[in-house]
């Protein structure tokens, strides 16, 4: 069965989620990679706010490609979470509230999420030019010159996810290893 939940995800939302679970995903996402990761927390450090308010967001990690003429966006498939781990923990404690990407996350990032009550979405790898049909509206909005790792903030409808670590520390990686294991 897939919920249906709306971005920003708050707290109760968050922590209703469990490992496995299907969501479709609408409402006001944002995307940021390595290079937007590395400058909002070196730039926090330097005493500047992070470039959107943090507060139950969902920072998809993707670089979408350019829109062609009359699209929205171009493919926006999600990238490695894992290369965002270093700077997670501390997007997590200001008040980040979930993240959509692929791969699996560090022992920092997934006691990071439980101590901040936060859950981790996959999205399907190779689906980037499916997954753009279900985004509606893309801004630039923070580190341009970026390119197509600038932070966007996107509406999304029926973005299709799977939670793969929730609130609690449940991860669909390792139940899932276990369930394969039996057979």
């Amino acid at each position: 069965m897939e919920k249906r939940i709306k971005a920003p995800i708050g707290k109760e939302t968050a922590r209703s989620l469990r490992a496995g679970d299907s969501v479709l995903i609408s409402g006001v996402i944002y995307t940021a990679r390595d290079a937007a990761h590395e400058r909002m927390i070196r730039l926090f450090h330097e005493g500047e706010p992070f470039p959107i308010e943090l507060k139950d967001q969902v920072i998809y990690y993707a670089g979408p490609c350019p829109a062609k003429p009359g699209e929205v966006i171009g493919s926006c498939g999600p990238t490695t979470a894992g290369r965002m781990d270093a700077y997670t923990p501390e997007l997590l404690d200001n008040g980040l509230g979930a993240m959509i990407g692929k791969g699996a996350r560090s022992p920092e990032v997934v006691e990071a999420m439980k101590r901040n009550g936060c859950v981790y979405f996959g999205a399907i790898g190779g689906a980037g030019a499916l997954i753009a049909e279900c985004i509606k509206k893309a801004e630039i909005i923070a580190y341009e010159d970026l390119g197509t790792e600038a932070i966007r903030r996107l509406e999304v409808e029926d973005l299709p996810a799977v939670v793969l670590i929730d609130s609690q520390g449940g991860d669909l990686y390792e139940s899932g290893q276990k369930d394969y294991r039996k057979i």
